[in-house]
């Protein structure tokens, strides 16, 4: 009888310490480009948010359309780039959710080649993008509007990498101008001359980075979705209060000096949300906007895009508000 009691008094030590020794989770997040609209997935990595909540987690960089090809195919758990899901899932009945929001305002600035003077002078010349009706493409066509070209008659659009490789091809020549968010603006600005001719940062509300999954994956590992969630979450209370560990997490994944990095952290905190839930007012306008713009009969039900319950029980959680 001594016996027994010994052993599951011994059961009841070490199971926690066993469960504790068991292998992370695998979970693979796509995000779209280099720049700082990513910060929270590269801060949850390096910091260890992905690990303390037992994930291993892959970061892979896509264009955004591959991302939600990926996701719907059960390649991806998450994909950060919310604009382009957004945009399917208002035309289509796409079975995927946003079950957070970081990015809210548009963080791009439209960055030309010196010769280039003004929006007007880019009629008939070559704008870069990621994704070819995505949120960099866009904010770039919202710049070009209200500078009195049309985007979709007067420039020639391609697909030409992400950010740091879309300032190379300015650089060189191939093409003539970019949407670029912080820290390529500044490089751009700073390193190599090149011309800012407007900006989207104070235009509409337009959600661009969170977290998008599958309606599959959160009705079967609910679990896993809100541990992700959970490490987004502590990743973004830290960009709002850390700025040294933030701008250095940054100078690390971008190859960029800390001065650049804190720059980039101070252009851009107030577009990120506080807490990954934007407000009723901002969904509203966002999806008012999208209805024009996707020449929609009307905007598309908030319950059928956004799922943020979990978002929210992390939050109290966290203490987040």
């Amino acid at each position: 009888m001594k016996s027994r009691i010994f052993l599951f008094a011994l059961f009841m030590i070490l199971a926690p310490h066993a469960r504790g020794q068991s292998s992370p989770e695998k979970v693979v997040v796509a995000y779209p480009s280099r720049s700082i609209a990513s910060i929270d997935l590269y801060i949850a990595q390096d910091r260890g948010f992905f690990r303390q909540e037992g994930l291993d987690a892959e970061l892979v960089q896509v264009r955004g359309n591959i991302a939600m090809a990926a996701l719907l195919a059960g390649e991806t758990h998450a994909a950060n780039n919310v604009g382009t899901v957004l945009r399917a899932m208002e035309r289509t009945d796409a079975p995927l959710k946003i079950v957070s929001m970081s990015l809210k305002r548009n963080l791009f600035w439209l960055v030309a080649r010196p010769e280039i003077r003004s929006i007007g002078d880019l009629k008939g010349k070559v704008l870069g993008t990621t994704t070819i009706g995505g949120s960099q493409h866009l904010a770039a066509a919202r710049v070009l509007r209200k500078g009195g070209l049309d985007p979709d008659k007067d420039v020639t659009v391609m697909a030409a990498g992400d950010a740091p490789a879309q300032l190379q091809s300015l650089v060189s020549g191939a093409m003539h101008a970019a949407a670029l968010s912080p820290p390529t603006v500044i490089l751009a600005r700073d390193k190599y001359k090149l011309r800012i001719l407007g900006s989207a940062v104070e235009d509409v509300i337009n959600f661009q980075n969170g977290l998008a999954v599958t309606e599959k994956l959160l009705r079967e590992k609910r679990d896993v979705v809100k541990r992700i969630i959970r490490a987004r979450a502590r990743a973004n209370r830290y960009f709002w209060e850390n700025e040294r560990g933030t701008a250095e997490v940054l100078a690390k994944y971008l190859r960029v000096e800390l001065p650049v990095a804190t720059e980039s952290h101070r252009l851009a905190r107030q577009a990120f949300t506080a807490n990954g839930i934007p407000t009723d007012k901002e969904i509203d306008e966002f999806l008012k906007s999208d209805a024009e713009l996707l020449k929609l009969r009307e905007p598309v039900s908030p319950a059928k895009l956004f799922d943020f319950t979990l978002q929210r029980e992390v939050n109290q959680e966290l203490g987040i508000r």
